[in-house]
């Protein structure tokens, strides 16, 4: 399991980052939309998911996963 401390660290560093940026955005929309007249920006209405840090958490987590299954799989091939 050694192999994969580096590559695990690199993930949980990459999904912090998208907490954080996310905290920052979302304490400024926050304080946006407390103004009067504030409506929802037109990006957010066309594509509401593509902005959700959940999906992009859990595409980053499959995709680590994703790669130490197929890296096992295709190990006892060689």
């Amino acid at each position: 399991m050694d192999i994969w401390t580096i590559p695990f660290i690199i993930v949980v560093i990459i999904i912090s980052t998208i907490c954080i940026l996310t905290v920052k955005k979302t304490s400024r929309a926050v304080g946006i939309l407390n103004e009067k007249n504030a409506s929802i920006p037109e990006a957010v209405e066309d594509h509401p998911f593509t902005l959700n840090p959940i999906f992009w958490i859990i595409l980053v987590a499959t995709l680590f996963v994703g790669i130490i299954i197929l890296y096992y799989a295709f190990s006892n091939y060689v």
